[in-house]
């Protein structure tokens, strides 16, 4: 896969899911959620998504009793034995309160049992319970994951390493095992909205993940803008500096259906989250659907619209990957497992047919044919 001289990314176009395994109650059943139940779905999710023939699952870390996992390179090894090609990422790892040695030691391991298909997405984290509970100081947010992130990519560089931060103790000529299959372990920085976030993962050359929660993705176009231009500004060839985009979403046969389904489990989801900051969260069904429109990113809806809603994130983006989160609320695993088979085999297929053929066309009318 390669870029255009614009940007645009050449090459198929890759579609998967991300996951927190959240633990909100079954709606339909009642009771408490299960934490041991939630993690043998995300395993089957993945091995349904896999057989189905997506390209990407990404395990998001959390460390709160309402999300199921804390280690997303333990499930992702455990999910790289029930798999054969499908690309497994963390969605996000918090890196700010990480050690990078150890990360990088265990998404190598990922690595090995997967035959080459790990990457990570390295963030700062939407939540901030891990600063406490790894003994770091939230004063420190920005000066941590700055000196983090460039110590893991030079990790990726080396057998052996030298090296002296403030967060750390220093490094003297260490190996650095076990390294990967691949000749580098992809890096992802995570971005949510900051113009800085999008500039650093330029700088660095990693690539850049997109959350898009809401609202029209095109609002994002300048941070993808800023990103590029600070890539090559930096010397990264414009091929390497790949894009990605992260929604919420839901598929179902009808329109109808997928509104129904979702709604009351993006309202507990939102609901409890919302509880915490002390707001209230309400949604109408009639809300919902305007908050689904083709150009909205929130991807809730038929195969259809889900078609349509991708190739307007295209348009105004050009980027390489697009992940979504479909098991959001409690939703049964029976109805995630059906949204799967709609997306590998009604959505994934159009999407990068009508992608090719796209590039395509505006490769014949640059050369003139």
């Amino acid at each position: 896969m390669s870029n255009d001289k614009n940007g645009e990314y050449v090459g198929d176009f890759e579609i998967g899911l991300y996951t927190f395994g959240d633990l909100a109650p079954d709606l339909n059943k009642g009771g408490a959620a299960n934490a041991h139940q939630r993690v043998k779905e995300i395993v089957a999710a993945a091995k349904l998504a896999d057989e189905a023939g997506l390209d990407v699952f990404g395990i998001g870390e959390h460390h709160r009793l309402d999300m199921a996992v804390s280690s997303p390179p333990v499930v992702l090894a455990a999910i790289a034995q029930a798999t054969r090609s499908i690309r497994l990422i963390s969605a996000t790892t918090v890196l700010s309160t990480a050690d990078p040695v150890k990360v990088f030691q265990d998404f190598a391991t990922v690595d090995q049992l997967s035959d080459g298909r790990a990457e990570i997405i390295a963030g700062r984290g939407a939540f901030v319970e891990s600063f406490p509970l790894f003994g770091y100081d939230l004063d420190d947010y920005e000066q941590l994951f700055s000196e983090k992130i460039e110590l893991l990519l030079k990790l990726g560089n080396n057998e052996h390493i030298s090296w002296n931060g403030r967060f750390r103790t220093p490094l003297d000529h260490a190996e650095i095992a076990p390294r990967p299959v691949q000749q580098r372990l992809p890096v992802w920085i995570g971005v949510g909205g900051t113009p800085e976030s999008a500039a650093r993962a330029g700088r660095l050359g990693t690539g850049m993940s997109l959350a898009i929660l809401g609202g029209d993705p095109a609002r994002f176009k300048h941070l993808v803008d800023i990103y590029r231009q600070a890539g090559t500004q930096a010397g990264h060839d414009l091929q390497d500096l790949k894009v990605a985009v992260a929604t919420h979403g839901y598929i179902a046969k009808t329109t109808d259906q997928a509104l129904d389904e979702f709604l009351p489990h993006y309202m507990a989801y939102f609901g409890k989250l919302m509880r915490e900051r002390g707001r209230a969260f309400t949604m109408s069904r009639d809300e919902l659907k305007r908050m689904t429109g083709a150009d909205m990113a929130l991807a809730v809806g038929s195969p259809e619209q889900i078609i349509e809603k991708l190739l307007y994130q295209h348009e105004v983006f050009g980027h390489c990957r697009y992940m979504a989160q479909i098991d959001i609320g409690g939703q049964p695993f029976a109805k995630v497992a059906e949204a799967i088979e709609l997306l590998a085999k009604e959505v994934a297929p159009v999407v990068r047919r009508e992608i090719r053929r796209r590039q395509a066309g505006t490769r014949d009318s640059k050369n003139g044919v």
